[in-house]
Parts: C-alpha cells; structure tokens; sequence
C-alpha cells in the first residue's frame, strides 16, 4: 500500500476515533485522546517518509488530532476544558520523557535482545520531546486563545454564537500550525539534516496541516451536533 493511502486512512481513523472518544466518553475521552495523541506522536514524528512528494516526518495526523480535541471542547465545553487539555498534553509529554530516558540507565543483561532497540529509539527523545514540548505549549494555548478571541468577535458582528464556526476552526488552527511547524522542525531537526531538507520538511508538515485542517471543520461540527442531541455520555 502506498505511503499516499496510508496518509489518507490515518486521517480518517484518527479523526475517527476522536469523535468516537467523545461520543462514548465525553470530555474525559478527549483528555485521554490528548495523552495518547501527543505520546504516540512523539514516537511516530521518528519516521521519515516521501509521499504527495514530499519527503516528511510521521506524526503529523497524529499531532493535529489535538488541535481538533482542543477545538472540541472549545466549542462544546468551554475555554477551561479546552486548556486542561493542552496541559495534559504537556504533562504527558514530560512523564515520557522522564521515563524513557530512565529505562536507558539500566545496565542490559547478557540475553536483552531489546535494549539497543528501545535505545536507538529513545536516545534521540529528549531533543525531539523538547521540541514538542515547546511547540506543542505554545501554538495549542495562542490555538486556544485565539479560537475564543475569534469566537468573540464573529458572536459581536453577527449577534449568534453559534455562527461562524468554520472561520474560528479554520483560522485559530493554521494560525497556531504556522507557529508549532516552524519551532519544532528547527528546534528537532536543525544539525540532523541540511537546510534545504529542514525547509522541505518544513512544509511538507504545514501542508499537511492544511490538509488536515480544513478536514477537522466537519469534524467539529459533527461533534457539536452530537452534542447537541445529547448523544455525548460518559461525563
């Protein structure tokens, strides 16, 4: 199966799966989605592929699922639980850094089969985690902030709250895109690969993003919906 395909499902399974979590779950499948999104992110972005020719890290589905999680429950639930969120992320993202690096303290044993492997992966963690971290900070509370700034604003010219969502969806999620794309590729990669790549890298995940941006539109409103007929349990 092509890189191209693969890219496409995963959209549509994480994307998915979101929307499931919040169905069954409610804001508490949304903090659990944070956690696993921004963790599996951070050792998925390892990889390097081509496709849509491009030459890009994995993880970036994966890490936009956040932006649709955090514009969820901007939404549904309110800036306070939009910002838990972003936190969770945070702390998620410093418990594994903690803790992968701890596991590469110990001495293997003679039989270990796969130490040099968990090594290999985790000993490149702290630079990628801090690049994360930072990106991840800073874009999903500027995302936040400005979706309800946004959200303000169109409320006041249109006197309906509720209209207009597509534009603060849209416009809070690139806006901050730009800001996490540019700080976590020169901050994880700079020194690993030649600028030409950096910036090839660079955008290929703001395309991305893009892509991934306007699809998480529907996303929200499917969400709002759901909520809006009470479907939304597990609160």
């Amino acid at each position: 199966m092509s890189n191209e395909l693969l890219l496409i499902g995963s959209v549509i399974v994480v994307y998915g799966t979101v929307l499931l979590a919040y169905r069954f779950f409610g804001k508490n499948g949304m903090f659990a989605m944070t956690v696993l999104s921004t963790v599996l992110a951070n050792i998925e972005v390892l990889l390097m592929i081509d496709a849509f020719g491009m030459e890009q890290t994995l993880g970036n589905v994966m890490f936009a699922s956040t932006y649709l999680i955090t514009d969820i429950l901007s939404e549904n639930e309110g800036e306070k639980h939009a910002s838990r969120s972003v936190w969770l992320g945070v702390f998620a993202s410093v418990v594994m850094l903690v803790f992968t690096q701890y596991w590469l303290l110990y001495t293997p044993a003679a039989s270990d089969w796969a130490g040099e492997h968990i090594r290999a992966v985790f000993s490149t963690t702290p630079r990628l985690l801090l690049a994360s971290f930072l990106g991840y900070v800073i874009s999903q509370r500027f995302d936040v902030w400005l979706y309800h700034r946004f959200w303000k604003f169109t409320s006041a010219k249109s006197g309906n709250s509720r209209r207009f969502l597509w534009l603060r969806n849209n416009c809070a999620t690139l806006i901050a895109q730009i800001i996490n794309t540019v700080l976590f590729t020169f901050i994880a990669f700079a020194g690993w690969y030649d600028a030409r790549t950096l910036i090839s890298v660079m955008l290929a995940s703001y395309v991305i993003f893009i892509f991934t941006s306007m699809l998480d539109t529907p996303c929200v409103y499917l969400a709002r919906w759901m909520k809006d007929k009470g479907w939304i349990t597990g609160d």
